[in-house]
């Protein structure tokens, strides 16, 4: 009779039914169900032991406690069923529910990363049209580059992480087509050791950083701007600092922020950290920082 109390448990759901209903129907299923199993048994039994008068009248005596026992019995039974449903429902929708985040959290880190691309080609186009009259020569380089670096940013579009190294060199493509333009106003210095090379960061991480030293800083000095990114383990993280030196005299570009705030989101929505991106700003010196949380 207890493992039959599954279905009727199975198909009363808390979820579907009030509340009163469903205690209502189960006191009604338990005293209905305790009621005949109290008396099939006493029936059976006392025909099975009809000649033994002691243990029929103690069945008599005892027939409203088997009835209540029987009515406990029913609502522990339920209960317990009614425990296994609920973790159950509980882990399957815990599961819906980390599927559906981490559906919506690679849907927002695609949309932060796109964001990047067009900003990137706008900037590179707008330096080839500037050449393009003046230096065609130059332009064609600079096309060319920039078709080598789009066809490696294409290859791992979508890829949220991509190792170091690979961004690396996609940076140093970005460089060499800015060098082209500005020249000798433009250096650049890059340190990474191995470790860091074979570190998956979030893909696309630094070109913000890297647009970001070009236009606060090589596009308002006439003297030489040199961008240097360097890398190094520092406890449990592993720092990617970007440092770049600018002209402190002259009138500040107006810009949205978005670079910053698109590197801060991405690096809290991967890591759960929103502590992951520092900058600051000194005397004629820009120096941007990001963590990349690593296993000891």
């Amino acid at each position: 009779l207890g493992l039959g109390l599954w279905y009727p448990t199975r198909y009363i759901s808390l979820d579907e039914v009030k509340i009163w209903k469903t205690i209502l129907n189960h006191l009604f299923a338990a005293v209905f169900s305790s009621v005949i199993w109290a008396y099939a048994g006493y029936f059976i039994l006392s025909n099975w032991f009809s000649g033994n008068l002691e243990y029929t009248n103690f069945l008599s005596a005892s027939l409203v406690l088997r009835i209540m026992f029987g009515v406990v019995f029913y609502l522990v039974t339920v209960s317990f069923y009614y425990m296994i449903f609920y973790y159950k429902s509980f882990k399957e929708k815990a599961e819906h529910e980390s599927k559906m985040e981490t559906l919506l959290k690679e849907a927002e880190l695609r949309s932060l990363k796109y964001q990047i691309n067009p900003h990137f080609i706008f900037n590179s186009l707008n330096s080839i049209s500037s050449l393009t009259m003046s230096e065609p020569k130059i332009a064609q380089e600079m096309t060319i580059n920039l078709s080598s670096f789009l066809r490696s940013t294409l290859s791992h579009n979508d890829r949220q992480m991509n190792l170091l190294k690979d961004e690396i060199e996609n940076i140093k493509l970005y460089l060499e087509i800015e060098k082209i333009r500005f020249g000798e106003n433009l250096d650049f210095e890059i340190d990474i050791n191995k470790e860091c090379e074979r570190t998956e960061v979030p893909s696309m991480i630094l070109q913000p950083l890297i647009e970001n030293a070009i236009k606060h800083g090589v596009y308002e000095s006439i003297e030489k701007i040199t961008i240097s990114l360097a890398c190094k383990r520092e406890k449990t993280y592993l720092k990617i600092q970007v440092k770049n030196n600018f002209d402190p005299d002259t009138a500040p570009r107006k810009g949205k922020g978005i670079g910053l705030k698109n590197i801060q989101e991405r690096l809290k929505l991967i890591y759960n950290q929103d502590n992951l991106l520092t900058y600051e700003k000194t005397n004629d010196l820009f120096t941007a920082n990001i963590y990349i949380p690593k296993e000891t």
